[in-house]
C-alpha cells in the first residue's frame, strides 16, 4: 500500500492533465489497503476520450501503470451522477469524509427518492456533519446510492452520529427511508495529500 501511494504521488499529475479529480482518499475503516476516487467528466464521450489518449500516453503508461498494475489487487469502476438536488459540496479546512454506500430496494428514485432525500436533508439541517454530494449509480450495481461526508475528524463525527440518534426529527426521517433500503456500508476514507478535497 505504501508503495502504491508513494508511485500514486509522484505521478498523479500526469493523469490530472487529461481530466479533473475530485477526490482521492485511502479507506481507514470499511476496508483496509484500499483507495476511492472520483474523476469528473462532462459526458460518456469525453470519458472515452480520456481513457484513449491515456493509453497513448507513454510517459503515464512507462512511469504508472507499468509499475502500478503488480501492485493491484483489484479494481472497481462506477459511473454515477450526482443527483438533481444536490451539488457538489467541498471542505474548508482539512478532515475526514464519510462515504455511505447504500443499497436500495428496485424502483429507482422514483419509489424511494423523496424519502432518501428527506433523510439525507434532516441530517443536513442537524449540522454535525457537512454534505459533500450524493451520486446515483448508472453502470455498476444499480439503485445503489453514494453519500459523500465531511467531518473535521473521527470523533466529532462519532459524537454527531450519537446526537443524530437522539434528535426525534431526524430519527422519524430515517425511519421512513429505511422500509427502502436493503443494506448499508460505512466507511471511513482519509483524503491523501494530493487529493484536491481535504
Amino acid at each position: 500500500m505504501k508503495d502504491f501511494l508513494d508511485l500514486t504521488s509522484k505521478n498523479i499529475h500526469l493523469r490530472t492533465l487529461h481530466s479533473p479529480m475530485v477526490g482521492y482518499w485511502t479507506l481507514e475503516f470499511g476496508g483496509l489497503n484500499q483507495v476511492f476516487h472520483i474523476w469528473k467528466y462532462e459526458s460518456f464521450a469525453q470519458r472515452a476520450a480520456v481513457r484513449t489518449a491515456l493509453t497513448k500516453d507513454q510517459e503515464w503508461q512507462e512511469k504508472y501503470i507499468s509499475y502500478m498494475l503488480p501492485l493491484l489487487d483489484k479494481q472497481e469502476n462506477e459511473i454515477t451522477y450526482l443527483v438533481p438536488w444536490c451539488e457538489l459540496g467541498s471542505s474548508e479546512k482539512d478532515g475526514v469524509y464519510e462515504l455511505v454506500t447504500f443499497q436500495m430496494k428496485p424502483g429507482g428514485p422514483a419509489v424511494w427518492g423523496q424519502s432518501f432525500k428527506a433523510a439525507i436533508k434532516a441530517h443536513i439541517n442537524s449540522g454535525y456533519t457537512k454534505l459533500i454530494g450524493v451520486f446515483h449509480t448508472e453502470y455498476g450495481l444499480l439503485n445503489r446510492v453514494h453519500v459523500l461526508w465531511w467531518n473535521e475528524s473521527p470523533d466529532s463525527r462519532a459524537a454527531g452520529r450519537h446526537y443524530a440518534h437522539e434528535d426525534p426529527r431526524l430519527v422519524a426521517a430515517v425511519r421512513e427511508s429505511v422500509q427502502f433500503l436493503k443494506s448499508q456500508q460505512n466507511n471511513l476514507l482519509l483524503p491523501t495529500a494530493f487529493s484536491p478535497l481535504k
